[in-house]
């Protein structure tokens, strides 16, 4: 009876039977587990209370302590997803609990058929998509505006998320928490640990948390909330969430956490693709400090002292078959927590702040970071968000600051100001203006948005500006989208990312998006008649004219959409054009010439459901391509163990022929993941491009001692794959003149004083 997770039922007869059986048993267990079986206290209208704890809470997935036998709860679950508004198709109680430190929730989900709940993810922040999966949206700050999101798995692996706006949903942020799972013949139960420390809120007495659960049964494709299930609602819509209440009077300190971190590294000698030696390896140690201080209930400041990142997974290995540059993600901790509040413009065309300026360079080789501090959080109506950073090497300080505030129910205007400033040189300044107005008229939404933004550099006259004016309807039957840019030709934000300068742009997008209800397809998504869109012309032109056009892109999908089992198809049609006005290399020794092309292309695609544990993915593109022709091929391949072991490979190959030349290009990746328990991972990453005749790789252990420690192991390693190279993987002797090598250790302590 021990591993027996509660059984929450409304049925007075089978609480009767089974009060008699446990108290018949041979092996009986304490009192209040029979107790937490006998009938919920249902919640009513939007709320649940959380009762206070009159004892101790174990961290077990049992819920055997007397206070859950009695505590108010949630059953009312409705579907979005297949038959949105109808009641889930398996039962799901939630309840909570609070002490003077910590907020716990306990999720029973029933399931009528145990043996095919999905479990395939362990690790620590896994994506859970491909698992049945509890997820937990807690808006701390009760201002329907932003909120910390805890999902976990039938394994007990751990997600987080913290989400900004409408839909800035940043996975990067870690908080400090914990979840334990059963499972048993009915179902599976998880029980969340949540510290007040790790959210924010506005201290004082009756607090209330704006709060919702999700579940995703993941064998029948169903997604169910106990609020917000409407069509053109959904989880992270937080004016329909229901509220946490019951807490008093709650109060949050002016603590503090410290991660002190000691890190040791052996890097080996460099060598170029023939094998000759270019630097000399050595062994060094490093420690460091980030600190977190809570300045008030709801503003942190965060502090660095000699960051290093060397636990970061490489960058993934692109071919570039464009004349324009490739936007990588950031993927450092520092700068990905609360990283949202910094988020203006648009991701990949222009942003005001893009975090990779910071600490590394053009290539992505890192630039040391001495010292760095940050205040984020809100006051009041105010949303505030405050960075600086001193970066080694050309002694640069990079300061950001980014304000905003709210109107109406979800609204804001905001502004952002970002400096650089090095040695020697006048300083770099980026400043802008921006305002979104989500609506929601007659059900459906509907959101129109502004930004603009000018820099200023020394030695370029004036205040070049870029802007971009933009409305989203993002809903069930149709998600629709217009916007339109204009970016001045010497609009240079330093500290930002700008893809394209001179030029007006417009993309767009009407995609119609029925539920046929039949032949097992949930959902198509047709842009037909009218095609997606990316058409950008010249900074003096129109773009009403083709000839003043530069570059453009248009997509039909004729036949495409999501079948019922999770599997997504697709038949597109392509249109481009492009107008270089000078020669460039597209690869290898393979030129286009200036000129004005035009092609069409068609692509078929497929890709199963991560449902499976053998999920299959791919693709074909195909037609001409500038003045010749090109077939793409992409294919991928996922296997899940079902709870230890994650095996992936992808490929992705061009062969083009052009007048100048042909080439194929290929990139392949491959993934091996072991997970020994949700606290220990073992994760190894290979990838390959015969663009640079490289193959390389990244090894990462990481083990989690107690939460908010963290030891890792590291081992980076290129090799030369050239066919000219004497040293050429992968034969043996290859392995002694790597292009680069790293082996690091690093641990992180966290002290909470």
């Amino acid at each position: 009876m021990a591993n027996m997770a509660p059984r929450w039922s409304t049925g007075k007869f089978e609480c009767v039977k089974l009060a008699n059986r446990m108290l018949t048993s041979p092996r009986i267990a304490h009192v209040a587990f029979v107790l937490a079986m006998i009938a919920p206290v249902t919640a009513h209208g939007q709320s649940l209370s959380v009762a206070r704890a009159s004892g101790s809470i174990r961290l077990d997935g049992r819920l055997d302590e007397p206070d859950w036998a009695t505590v108010d709860s949630l059953t009312d679950f409705r579907q979005r997803e297949p038959a949105v508004g109808e009641p889930a198709t398996e039962r799901t109680v939630v309840k909570a609990l609070s002490d003077a430190t910590t907020l716990y929730i306990a999720v029973r989900a029933y399931d009528r058929e145990p043996g095919r709940v999905r479990a395939a993810q362990l690790r620590r922040d896994a994506n859970l998509v491909s698992d049945d999966n509890i997820v937990l949206l807690i808006d701390s700050f009760h201002d329907r505006r932003s909120g910390f999101v805890f999902g976990t798995n039938p394994n007990g692996a751990r997600w987080d998320a913290q989400l900004s706006g409408l839909d800035n949903l940043n996975e990067d942020w870690n908080g400090i928490w914990d979840v334990a799972v059963t499972r048993d013949p009915a179902g599976w139960t998880a029980e969340f640990r949540i510290p007040f420390q790790t959210l924010r809120f506005h201290a004082g007495a009756d607090a209330r948390f704006g709060f919702n659960v999700r579940r995703f049964i993941r064998r029948k494709n169903e997604e169910v909330l106990w609020r917000s299930w409407g069509r053109a609602e959904g989880l992270y819509q937080l004016q329909n969430a229901g509220d946490l209440v019951g807490f008093g009077t709650l109060r949050r300190g002016r603590d503090a956490e410290l991660y002190p971190y000691a890190l040791g590294r052996v890097i080996e000698p460099t060598h170029d693709s023939s094998g000759t030696r270019l630097d000399d390896g050595f062994v060094g140690a490093k420690v460091g400090l980030d600190a977190k201080l809570a300045v008030s209930p709801t503003l942190t400041a965060d502090l660095t002292v000699e960051t290093d990142f060397a636990q970061v997974e490489s960058d993934q290995q692109v071919i570039n078959l464009t004349r324009f540059p490739f936007f990588f993600p950031e993927k450092r901790q520092f700068f990905l927590e609360s990283s949202g509040q910094f988020d203006f413009g648009t991701p990949g065309r222009a942003q005001v702040f893009y975090s990779r300026r910071v600490g590394l360079d053009s290539a992505g080789t890192p630039v040391p970071i001495i010292l760095g501090g940050r205040l984020h959080g809100r006051s009041g109506p105010w949303q505030i968000a405050i960075l600086d950073a001193q970066t080694g090497v050309e002694d640069a300080n990079n300061a950001v600051i980014r304000v905003q505030h709210d109107l109406f129910d979800r609204s804001y205007v905001g502004v952002i100001s970002a400096l650089r400033a090095t040695t020697g040189a006048g300083p770099d300044a980026t400043a802008g203006f921006d305002m979104d107005f989500p609506l929601l008229v007659r059900g459906q939404n509907i959101e129109p948005k502004f930004w603009v933004a000018g820099s200023r550099t020394p030695g370029t006259p004036g205040f070049p500006l870029a802007w971009r004016l933009s409305t989203d309807y993002p809903n069930d039957l149709f998600d629709n989208f217009v916007s339109l840019y204009r970016i001045e030709n010497s609009f240079d934000p330093r500290l930002g990312f700008v893809r394209r300068t001179g030029i007006w742009e417009t993309t767009g997008h009407f995609d119609f998006m029925p539920r046929p209800h039949a032949l097992g397809i949930r959902q198509f998504d047709f842009t037909f008649p009218i095609p997606s869109w990316d058409i950008i012309a010249n900074e003096s032109g129109s773009l009403t004219r083709t000839e003043d056009w530069q570059t453009a892109s248009f997509e039909w999908s004729v036949f495409s959409g999501q079948r019922d089992n999770g599997d997504d198809f697709r038949v597109n049609v392509q249109r481009y054009f492009d107008a270089p006005p000078d020669s460039f290399e597209i690869f290898r020794d393979v030129t286009v010439p200036p000129g004005r092309y035009w092609w069409s292309r068609y692509e078929l695609g497929y890709a199963m459901s991560s449902a499976h544990p053998l999920s299959l993915e791919a693709s074909v593109n195909w037609g001409p391509f500038y003045n010749g022709r090109s077939t793409a091929v992409a294919l991928q391949g996922t296997w899940r163990s079902g709870g230890h072991a994650i095996v992936q490979t992808e490929l992705n190959q061009t062969k083009a022929h052009l007048p100048s030349g042909g080439f194929t290009a290929t990139q392949a990746a491959g993934r091996f993941e072991y997970d020994f328990n949700p606290r220990t991972s073992l994760l190894t990453f290979v990838q390959y491009t015969n663009e640079e005749h490289r193959v390389d790789f990244n090894v990462r252990f990481h083990w989690i001692p107690v939460i908010g420690d963290d030891v890792y192991l590291v081992w980076n390693s290129g090799y030369s794959t050239d066919p000219a190279a004497r040293y050429r993987f992968p034969a043996m002797r290859s392995l002694g003149r790597p292009l680069n090598g790293a082996f690091v250790v690093k641990v992180v302590h966290r002290i909470s004083p």
